[in-house]
């Protein structure tokens, strides 16, 4: 489990769940135990809890403090086992806030440690949760023999129609005002910029629309981005994407974007990884699971098809958007751009059309690159057309940074536009809020279970020769 940096991230439906158990009117303490699935990162560990296990008849007492019999724990590490699955020992206090731990919250845990390990083979998760809401968690890493070293999680991250998260204000600590964000923080407000600039936001492909993302988070003081993107820059990229010039033909886009956010960016500290790789390839991917939200700025199905599975799997909210545009006889007619946020509680990308599987196997076996099969596909078939114009991009992008911050913040009593389309004629914005994903999706039954049974990265032959032209 070496890794520097910890999280945990959770269903909203399962958290409130817990909380309704844990926080009592009577204002005392409770406790209960959970599973968790592992999600690793290049730099990152994150349990993503699945199943919270109630306490039953004389698994538990209460006494202002509570604490629980052997009978539980050996319930639920059997039931750990059965699911491959580790092990969360969660509990309330009292008072509100992010919580420290008390020494007798120290020593409970650190017995728990040893058993919790050598049975499951992961480390214990402990987690305390105050009158407010807020969540405070640490990992319990084996060091030598009996002794184990607690590990502080960065965040408790609750994922639905909106993302709450908690922040250890000790490791991530709150923005010092800059009078470069005043007028964006003016129009948020201090906690919702707080909260908004504190994320770690992963962008997929920073090509037209994702360039303009890109930009936009830097200005507004976004502490933490990861540009993820195997490509170069060609001639034919330099209408639409943002700061590339002439001079930058032949360079990686991440290289060429990471450049000009070094220029931009109004944060006083700023993370900025560029990982020229693809999503489908493993460092795209595990540089991915880093992120707590992900814009989806792919053209391609199987990008989409991954990014799906992690805003699903692995609970990482997924802001995805597309451009369409259409001729008659080679005039144009119109055009639209679509967008919407993927996590639990909301549509995934698959059930609301925005890829197919058959295309996904298609690309996988190397056709979409293979000149003589896209020659061969019908002038109206949706794989011939990628037609954009930076005005599209900058509108798509916008857009899809207003779904980042309902997402977060819900300012304006607004968490979720839904599906949006802007329809170019006549020149409105349609909104789609009563989508649902279908009964039999897959999706829906592999929230939370992270890479446990399969994982989709994988060889990129395109990403790997692009790469070697890359100067």
């Amino acid at each position: 489990m070496r890794r520097s940096l910890f999280s945990v991230a959770v269903p909203a439906a399962i958290e409130e769940h817990m909380l309704e158990y844990l926080i009592r009117d009577d204002r005392e303490e409770d406790l209960l135990f959970a599973l968790w699935n592992p999600s690793q990162g290049t730099t990152r560990y994150t349990a993503l809890i699945f199943k919270p296990i109630f306490p039953e008849k004389g698994d538990r007492q209460r006494h202002g403090n509570a604490s629980f019999n052997s009978q539980y724990l050996e319930r639920v590490c059997t039931l750990a086992m059965e699911q491959k699955a580790g092990v969360a020992f969660i509990h309330s206090h009292p008072v509100p806030g992010w919580q420290a731990m008390s020494d007798d919250d120290v020593v409970a845990e650190k017995k728990l440690a040893g058993p919790v390990l050598s049975l499951t083979g992961l480390p214990l998760l402990g987690l305390t949760v105050g009158t407010n809401n807020i969540w405070s968690a640490r990992f319990w890493e084996h060091d030598h023999g009996k002794i184990f070293q607690r590990k502080w999680c960065q965040t408790v991250r609750s994922v639905g129609k909106n993302l709450k998260v908690s922040f250890n204000n000790y490791l991530v600590p709150k923005p010092k005002y800059q009078a470069e964000f005043k007028r964006t923080l003016t129009v948020w407000g201090k906690e919702n910029h707080a909260h908004l600039v504190r994320l770690k936001i992963g962008i997929i492909g920073v090509g037209s629309v994702g360039s303009f993302v890109a930009e936009q988070l830097s200005r507004m003081g976004f502490e933490n981005l990861t540009l993820i993107d195997f490509d170069i820059i060609k001639s034919h990229n330099l209408d639409r994407t943002l700061s590339a010039t002439k001079n930058d033909i032949g360079r990686l886009k991440v290289s060429v974007i990471k450049d000009l956010i070094n220029q931009s960016h109004t944060a006083n500290r700023i993370v900025l990884n560029s990982i020229p790789y693809s999503i489908a390839e493993k460092e795209g991917y595990q540089a991915a699971l880093d992120c707590d939200v992900l814009f989806s700025c792919v053209d391609r199905p199987r990008a989409r098809r991954i990014l799906n599975h992690l805003a699903f799997a692995h609970l990482i909210p997924v802001i995805d958007g597309g451009i369409q545009v259409r001729f008659k006889e080679q005039n144009f007619t119109g055009a639209d751009w679509q967008l919407q946020t993927a996590s639990p509680d909301r549509p995934c990308l698959e059930c609301l059309g925005v890829y197919n599987n058959a295309d996904v196997a298609t690309e996988i076996e190397g056709k979409l690159d293979d000149p003589s099969y896209i020659k061969g596909l019908s002038t109206a078939h949706r794989l011939r057309h990628n037609e954009n114009v930076i005005a599209f991009s900058a509108n798509l992008a916008s857009l899809e940074v207003l779904q980042l911050i309902a997402l977060v913040t819900g300012i304006a009593g607004i968490d979720d536009f839904g599906i949006q389309r802007y329809r170019y004629n006549p020149g409105i914005v349609e909104q789609d809020a009563a989508r649902t994903c279908r009964n039999e999706c897959i999706h829906l039954s592999l929230t939370a279970q992270g890479d446990k049974d399969f994982d989709l990265y994988g060889k990129c032959k395109v990403a790997e020769k692009t790469r070697l032209e890359a100067k």
